[in-house]
């Protein structure tokens, strides 16, 4: 039965009850510790790309001399890259022990493209800018070369279930890491493009590396710890810090080139010692 006010003549509904806070945020909206240490690695991304703006293209194009402050931009922004693979790492770390929301996914996918795609990308783009001997329209098709294997690398991870304990390519992180590292060994314009190509490949390839777990972990954290020092050196104008930038930026490399081989090799002894097992199983 509808109640008519006399004076309005509008029908009387009942009050609706005040939702609960718990039908207010819908739990798929809710973000848990790992998503913002995703979060965290998407604001690294950003900043890394302000400074390489700020602080390496824009004197560029203002004609300022200051080579002291592009190298402190250009350690600053890398620093930022390896802080976001630093988030990037512990995000999948808490979520594991603790929990992650229903969009955790998606946010990683999307913080992986800022700060392992964009970030990266651009910083070769505006390598092909600045330096002497480098081909700005070249260096632009090898930063979207990045950053195109980036996002089909995702895309590819999101899709497909990888091997236990192994990633499909190079990861993203890695990759990033790897990219930028060849650009500031300031090799000669055609060995660094070939270079950040190769990289690229690796990454879409279906070359394995292990996940970073356990002691890997560790190692790579280290290796983080260790590489942001080294730029710290060379932004400061540190007694061979140039050197000791070279070093570990080819260190860089050469993991790149050579983690891939202990998984391919660990690999085929399996195989060998299934096929040991199924050779010793026929034998009556």
């Amino acid at each position: 039965m509808t109640v008519i006010d006399p004076e309005t003549q509008a029908g009387w509904v009942p009050e609706a009850e005040e939702p609960d806070e718990d039908e207010e945020m819908p739990l798929s909206l809710r973000l848990s510790i790992a998503d913002t240490l995703t979060l965290g690695n998407a604001t690294c991304g950003f900043m890394a790309v302000y400074f390489t703006t700020t602080g390496i293209l824009i004197p560029h194009l203002t004609g300022s001399q200051e080579t002291g402050m592009a190298r402190h931009s250009a350690a600053t922004a890398v620093i930022l890259m390896l802080c976001a693979a630093v988030f990037d790492l512990f995000d999948g770390l808490v979520a594991r022990k603790l929990r992650s929301s229903p969009m955790g996914a998606e946010l990683d996918n999307l913080s992986d493209l800022i700060s392992f795609g964009l970030a990266p990308a651009y910083f070769v783009l505006v390598y092909g800018m600045v330096a002497d001997d480098a081909h700005q329209r070249v260096a632009a098709v090898g930063a979207i070369v990045v950053l195109l294997a980036v996002v089909l690398r995702l895309a590819r991870f999101s899709c497909v279930t990888p091997p236990n304990g192994m990633f499909q390519g190079m990861p993203s992180p890695f990759g990033a890491l790897t990219v930028v590292s060849i650009v500031l060994l300031e090799l000669p314009f055609v060995a660094t493009l070939l270079a950040i190509l190769g990289t690229a490949w690796l990454m879409v390839s279906r070359v394995e590396y292990p996940k970073p777990r356990g002691r890997l972990a560790v190692a790579m954290l280290s290796w983080i710890v260790v590489s942001m020092g080294l730029l710290a050196a060379w932004a400061f104008d540190a007694p061979s810090g140039q050197l000791l930038l070279q070093t570990g930026c080819a260190l860089q490399l050469v993991m790149g080139a050579v983690i891939p081989l202990f998984a391919t090799a660990r690999r085929v002894n399996n195989f060998r010692d299934n096929r040991r097992e199924s050779r010793a199983a026929q034998l009556p």
